[in-house]
């Protein structure tokens, strides 16, 4: 049973704080598995201003698996970074970091159309989060 300190804090009943919500970057594609245990993959760019619920220093679980299906744990990561951009201003390199066989934007715009299954421009607001494996 949990107990709740006036500070909204979730504590044990042995007083101790009870362990934090994980929090996870899930990749559907086993394709991306293989680049991500390769260091090809380093950064994910995500439809829309996800600044909400993925913050710099956050540590997530790397998974791939398909929605409603099990997963596989790839690693656990850090993020390094989040920016929330017009897929317009977005680099080739932050591109090429999310997938390395795309290099231009408006390619990545019909590449996350697909994803999404609904049309993308590159006028749309993306978020690129970098993040780096915790190894040890």
């Amino acid at each position: 049973m949990l107990w709740r300190s006036s500070r909204r804090t979730a504590y044990d009943p042995r007083g101790r704080p009870a362990v934090e919500p994980m929090y996870a970057l899930n990749f559907y594609t086993p394709i991306v598995a293989d680049q991500l245990r390769s260091g090809r993959k380093t950064a994910t760019i995500r439809l829309g201003d996800k600044s909400g619920k993925y913050k710099k220093g956050m540590v997530v679980q790397v998974l791939c698996g398909l929605r409603y299906s099990p997963r596989q744990k790839v690693f656990d990561a850090v993020i390094d970074k989040v920016e929330v951009k017009r897929l317009s201003e977005v680099s080739p390199r932050e591109v090429e970091h999310d997938n390395p066989e795309i290099r231009r934007t408006d390619e990545m715009a019909t590449f996350l159309g697909q994803l999404y299954n609904r049309p993308v421009s590159e006028d749309d607001i993306v978020t690129v989060i970098r993040f780096s494996e915790i190894r040890g």
